[in-house]
């Protein structure tokens, strides 16, 4: 069974840069359209950005411009370059694939 694993995340200040990873177990990963999710305190969980196998990208309104998702079949990797990050962007985020497999999380906190 494909797991996943999401690294990369902490605290940062306003306007500053964080890249997060998300490696996948097994030899699958280039079959599977990839996303990242997050959940604020309070808040419902949200797409933030997903990739298609053939490397076509959809992102949130909010995050349009500063965020930028991007994969590696060849590491079994989907990455989230996440720039010019504001406290709005303070959340656990989640990397999932499009057949229900998520990671564990991981915490990001936008914060001067």
């Amino acid at each position: 069974q494909v797991q996943l694993m999401e690294s990369g995340g902490g605290l940062v200040q306003p306007g500053g840069s964080l890249r997060l990873s998300c490696a996948a177990s097994g030899n699958t990963f280039r079959l599977y359209n990839m996303a990242w999710y997050r959940r604020a305190p309070g808040n419902q969980r949200e797409l933030v950005a997903s990739i298609t196998t053939g490397g076509s990208t959809n992102y949130a309104d909010s995050v349009k411009g500063r965020f930028t998702i991007s994969r590696d079949n060849a590491k079994n990797t989907v990455y989230l370059q996440m720039n010019g990050l504001k406290p709005d962007d303070t959340a656990i985020y989640y990397c999932a694939n499009n057949v229900g497999t998520w990671g564990q999380g991981i915490q990001v906190t936008v914060s001067s």
